[in-house]
């Protein structure tokens, strides 16, 4: 435990010394340390390539999944004052030291950012953010070539397509038959839909199952990046912003028993500042929480010893 120091003198009662102990989160048996306390293991593990490369820098959710000994990341990639994002593939032995696939951009023919993918059934599923912050659908048999489905069709509960604009940040959860949908429309909310094919999205209700505040840290703006289940419990983990301008986000939590009705960890935000778009990712022993933008950091439990 870090311990700060504070010398205070004053006039003829002398000097005496202050013991200032680092806040310690609230106990509720809902948020579990290994989901809640995490401390930094060393610093980026993975940024933007810099100079004129294709990516150059790389921006908001990427998505980590690990497969036997192996890690496989997939990221944005731009270069600053254009409109092309694309998609790039690195691996790693240990998840943090990685290597870039040799084809990357591994899909440069459509705009692919803030993804997160789910392996069903031998094929790799991707959401992700298109051009105007629009979602879309892509496939993929070998992590690499990745195939092109269109925007997500998300209907109201009327069965009306969603009103124009953005829909953003799409997270995927599968339980049984039933595909599910997080989702923002321009960070104000978050919204669930369910869907059997992939095709169509219907809301589970037309009001969000996630909204801002009231706490300072997510009162402007918010985002599902990742849901979990852990001990019969739902987790999403979100980012948030306590700023207008949204220029800083944090990493949090909330919890679930039906995907419908969360409740938020009272000791968010779990990682900050400014260390936003997180995931867990269970390396075997125990989960590691990684940031990602705008870079790739990685996080280990405290009780770990970091």
């Amino acid at each position: 435990m870090n311990r700060v120091f504070a010398l205070t003198c004053g006039g003829a009662v002398g000097c005496w010394l202050t013991l200032f102990l680092p806040r310690q989160p609230p106990v509720d048996p809902r948020f579990p340390p290994e989901l809640t306390q995490f401390a930094p293991h060393g610093g980026i593990r993975f940024a933007g390539a810099g100079g004129d490369a294709w990516d150059r820098q790389i921006r908001e959710r990427g998505f980590i999944l690990k497969e036997g000994p192996a890690y496989h990341l997939w990221y944005t990639g731009y270069r600053q004052n254009t409109d092309e994002h694309h998609l790039g593939y690195a691996t790693s032995p240990d998840g943090l030291t990685w290597m870039r696939h040799p084809a990357n951009p591994i899909h440069a023919v459509n705009w692919v950012e803030d993804v997160m993918v789910v392996k069903h059934q031998g094929t790799y599923h991707m959401v992700a953010e298109g051009r105007d912050d629009v979602a879309h659908l892509l496939t993929s048999t070998d992590r690499v070539r990745w195939r092109e489905h269109g925007p997500l069709d998300i209907r109201y509960t009327t069965g009306r397509p969603l009103t124009k604009g953005p829909y953003g940040t799409p997270t995927l959860w599968r339980e049984g038959d039933v595909w599910y949908l997080f989702y923002e429309r321009n960070d104000e909310a978050v919204w669930l839909a369910t869907s059997r094919d992939l095709k169509r999205w219907t809301n589970v209700r037309d009001s969000p199952v996630l909204t801002k505040g009231p706490a300072a840290y997510d009162r402007y703006g918010l985002a599902v990046n990742q849901i979990i289940r852990y001990r019969g419990r739902y987790y999403a983990y979100y980012h948030g912003t306590a700023y207008a301008d949204w220029r800083e986000w944090t990493t949090n939590v909330a919890v679930s028993t039906d995907l419908i009705h969360w409740t938020k960890w009272s000791g968010n935000p779990v990682v900050g500042p400014d260390h936003s778009s997180g995931i867990l990712v269970h390396d075997g022993q125990r989960y590691r929480l990684y940031v990602m933008h705008p870079a790739v950091r990685v996080f280990l439990p405290r009780s770990a010893g970091s």
